[in-house]
């Protein structure tokens, strides 16, 4: 196991958006504007997490992408749900998962969000899509 620190930081937010979207093969107007925390790993970004449409004292949406599994440790958990639930003081927060996403999904689950929803054929690809939910009450990271 590598001793390099995964580093985490609100700030880059084009490059960041950049990251994610283009990981999506999507737009990252889509995204913006956004709060963007960068995670990186002996100086390359391995995750981006992306907080849009946000409704202060309400809601956000996530929008996640990340090329390795190191990027999600308890520090990164507690920063971004603190940035959601502590500073922008949101109730909830959302995100979309491609059905066919099981590692994703799994991953979202293991977080502590909840399903809420089925959008079929959501995507540009006809794919089904996920909703999935994280209520301030039930975030274990803040």
């Amino acid at each position: 196991m590598s001793s390099e620190r995964v580093l985490c930081r609100a700030d880059e937010t084009l490059y960041t958006a950049a990251f994610v979207a283009n990981g999506l093969h999507d737009d990252i107007r889509a995204y913006l504007p956004c709060l963007a925390v960068n995670i990186s790993l002996g100086g390359q970004t391995i995750a981006g997490v992306l907080i849009n449409d946000i409704r202060p004292k309400r809601d956000c949406w996530l929008t996640i992408y990340s090329t390795s599994e190191r990027w999600a440790t308890r520090r990164v958990m507690r920063y971004v749900f603190g940035i959601v639930f502590k500073m922008i003081e949101a109730e909830r927060c959302s995100v979309f998962v491609s059905a066919d996403n099981n590692k994703s999904l799994n991953m979202c689950l293991r977080l502590g969000f909840k399903q809420e929803g089925l959008l079929r054929q959501f995507r540009d690809d006809g794919k089904d899509c996920i909703a999935l939910g994280m209520l301030k009450s039930e975030c274990k990271w803040v």
